[in-house]
């Protein structure tokens, strides 16, 4: 792939889930091709994979020049990254705050690992922009969304592999009603509904109740801070 090429393309951390969605519909507005990559790691939450398909389609019939950029689905199997982690989001344990301060849905390392194999297939592919859905606004403490880890690895990766890839964090500095607003921006009304019913947040991969934000337990914080972003929006919508 050419310079321009590289230039022109991105590869967006895709897992099926509202800010992930939020990102490739930011993605699509500013590149000529957009990629998608997703990680099967044995998550409980793993039906958000499932999401992705009716979600790709969504924004195809939504957008027809989003369609036109839209490249590869890329998925990759990493089960080791859940035999080596005792965390909430990987085995059946209510979830909770751990002595440290932190949930026990934190997953060490892994989007250190996400954006290690996304670098090494924008390698292989000729890829030179990576787009992912890690903010420190409204988050968990989650030490590997914040934006100085971003920073760092970007540094370590463009070192390691002799490239000059850009992380694009869009979310970085947003709250949850600030993301459901980019959305909205993005999209219009038509992409905030197919977040609100076909993305999947919730970290126990409930899927039976329909809320106002979409699906979901309703009391994980993932569930907690998608519900309490969307009556932000929609009291100011």
């Amino acid at each position: 792939m050419s310079d321009r090429s590289s230039s022109e393309t991105a590869l967006v951390l895709f897992s099926g889930g509202q800010d992930s969605t939020t990102c490739l519909a930011w993605a699509l507005r500013r590149f000529a091709r957009v990629e998608m990559l997703g990680f099967s790691y044995g998550q409980r939450h793993a039906i958000e994979l499932e999401c992705r398909d009716r979600l790709l389609a969504g924004i195809k019939s939504l957008r027809p020049d989003w369609a036109a950029k839209l490249g590869e689905s890329h998925t990759l199997e990493i089960p080791t990254l859940a035999e080596i982690s005792d965390t909430a989001l990987t085995r059946d344990v209510a979830i909770a705050m751990g002595a440290d301060g932190l949930p026990n849905t934190f997953v060490p390392g892994r989007n250190l690992v996400f954006l290690t194999f996304a670098a090494a297939l924008a390698y292989r592919r000729g890829i030179g922009h990576i787009v992912g859905g890690m903010c420190e606004t409204d988050y968990s403490g989650y030490p590997d969304c914040r934006d100085h880890t971003i920073k760092a690895l970007q540094s370590a990766l463009n070192l390691g592999m002799a490239k000059n890839f850009e992380l694009h964090t869009p979310l970085m500095w947003l709250d949850k009603a600030a993301t459901w607003k980019l959305a909205h921006e993005l999209g219009g009304a038509g992409l905030v509904d197919l977040i609100r019913e076909q993305s999947h947040t919730c970290y126990l991969g409930e899927r039976g109740a329909q809320h106002d934000w979409g699906y979901g337990c309703g009391e994980c914080p993932a569930c907690t801070l998608r519900a309490k972003g969307w009556r932000e929006y929609a009291a100011l919508s």
